[in-house]
């Protein structure tokens, strides 16, 4: 096993990071940066039919964590990239923030910054590769629970994204705050489902040898959430263009797991 690894690991490796010097060179010469969002999420459904395609687990194990990853891929991808498509030549305020931050060192800064999204590709995908390893035969219940927690996980982000989009649409909403459907239990239902989805493959991960050693992929994506990248940047931006508005919603509406509003 620990040979069958490291030969599906490698080239998942060298993958990465070519695909984030691409996108880094790209993302310099179109002038945005929110497309390594894109391509950070499209990469996982590539690797993840790279793994069920060249290991020796039992097929239907394989297929099915691929056809998992896959879908939750492709479908972020695709909504990524008509929001980033949508704001062009406009750059999503977060990568804004990070170009005048780092203004004339923007390259350098840029090409690590990327290459740890090509890190975190690799080590996001190993539950994948872990339950592509199994041999035993058939799904197990724990197997099959992760399948519940990724569908309702997809379901709900796919949900959120639909409302925002939505509200969004409509002239008369510009500045305001969205708390349409699931935004009205949560400021940042996106963020919670997106959470869940890795739990959900955690989960599936676990009826496999080892899997119980990637719980660092739900931490992982919980510490950036809530401490770096999400949670925290998007709501110092949103205080600062909505003011009390947006204080307001802050007090009322749970930051992360829906659940009911304050008085």
């Amino acid at each position: 096993m620990p040979s069958e690894f490291l030969n599906a690991l490698w080239p998942v490796c060298v993958f990465a990071i070519v695909l984030m010097l691409v996108i880094w060179w790209l993302a310099l010469r179109v002038n945005n940066l929110g497309i390594v969002d894109i391509a950070w999420s499209a990469a996982f459904a590539p690797v993840a039919i790279f793994y069920a395609a060249t290991t020796h687990g039992d097929p239907a194990r394989r297929w099915l964590i691929a056809g998992m990853a896959t879908f939750w891929s492709l479908r972020l991808g695709a909504h990524l990239f008509f929001r980033v498509t949508s704001h062009h030549p406009q750059e999503d305020v977060r990568y804004a923030k990070m170009r005048e931050q780092w203004g004339k060192r923007l390259k350098s800064q840029t090409l690590v910054f990327f290459q740890l999204q090509a890190v975190l590709i690799v080590l996001l995908s190993i539950p994948f590769l872990i339950a592509c390893q199994n041999a035993r035969p058939g799904i197990s219940s724990l197997e099959w629970l992760g399948v519940a927690i990724w569908f309702v996980a997809v379901a709900g982000e796919g949900v959120a994204d639909w409302q925002l989009k939505q509200f969004r649409s409509h002239s008369e909403n510009k500045g305001k705050i969205c708390q349409a459907g699931l935004w009205n239990h949560s400021r940042h239902p996106n963020y919670f489902f997106e959470w869940l989805v890795w739990v959900g493959f955690f989960v599936f991960a676990l009826g496999s040898p080892l899997g119980c050693a990637t719980i660092y992929c739900p931490a992982l994506m919980l510490f950036f959430l809530l401490r770096v990248t999400g949670i925290p940047l998007t709501e110092e931006l949103s205080v600062k263009s909505k003011g009390d508005a947006y204080r307001e919603y802050q007090r009322t509406t749970s930051a992360f797991v829906p659940w009911f509003k304050k008085i």
